[in-house]
C-alpha cells in the first residue's frame, strides 16, 4: 500500500504542476498593456490597443487582426511571425524592431515609423504605407504586391516615392 501511495502522490504532483504552469503561460495573455509585456503566441484580434507604449514586448506569434493599434509605440519589439492583417497601425511606431516574417496584409500603416526595423520575410500585400517611414529597415524577401508607397520615405533615408507606387518605390 506504501508504493501504491508513493505513485498517487507522484502523480497528483505531477499533474499540480502541469496546472501551475498552464496558468502561468496563458497569464500573460492577461497581463495589461504596458512596456516588456510578454504576449507571445497571444491573440487580440479586433481590440482596440490605439496609443499605448509596447516597447520592448515580446510578441512572437501573436495576432491583433483587424486591431485598432493606432499611434501604438512598438519601439524594440521583438516579435517574428505577428500577425496584423487588416488592422489600423497608422502613426504607429516600430523604430528597431524585429518583426521577421511579420504579416501586414491589407493593413493600415500610413504614417508608420518602421526605421531601422528588421522586416525580413514579411508581408505587406495591399497595405497602406502612405507616407511611412522605412529609413534603415531591413526589407530583404519583403512582399510590397499591391502595396501603396505613396509618399514612403524609403531606407536610405533620402529618398520618398513618388505619388502612384504601387509595389514598388518609384
Amino acid at each position: 500500500m506504501g508504493h501504491l501511495g508513493t505513485v498517487f502522490g507522484r502523480s497528483a504532483l505531477v499533474g499540480a504542476l502541469l496546472l501551475l504552469s498552464a496558468g502561468t503561460a496563458s497569464a500573460a495573455c492577461t497581463d495589461p498593456p504596458q512596456p516588456g509585456v510578454d504576449w507571445r503566441r497571444c491573440s487580440f484580434d479586433r481590440y482596440d490597443l490605439s496609443r499605448i507604449d509596447l516597447t520592448g514586448a515580446r510578441l512572437d506569434n501573436a495576432s491583433f487582426n483587424r486591431a485598432t493599434l493606432a499611434g501604438t509605440n512598438f519601439t524594440r519589439l521583438e516579435g517574428g511571425r505577428v500577425r496584423f492583417q487588416g488592422a489600423d497601425l497608422e502613426g504607429a511606431v516600430f523604430a528597431d524592431a524585429q518583426l521577421r516574417s511579420a504579416d501586414f496584409t491589407q493593413a493600415n500603416l500610413k504614417g508608420a515609423s518602421f526605421r531601422n526595423a528588421d522586416l525580413v520575410g514579411s508581408r505587406m500585400v495591399s497595405a497602406n504605407l502612405r507616407g511611412a517611414d522605412l529609413t534603415g529597415a531591413k526589407l530583404r524577401d519583403v512582399d510590397f504586391f499591391r502595396a501603396d508607397l505613396s509618399g514612403t520615405i524609403w531606407i536610405d533615408g533620402q529618398r520618398v516615392c513618388a505619388e502612384g507606387s504601387i509595389s514598388f518605390c518609384r
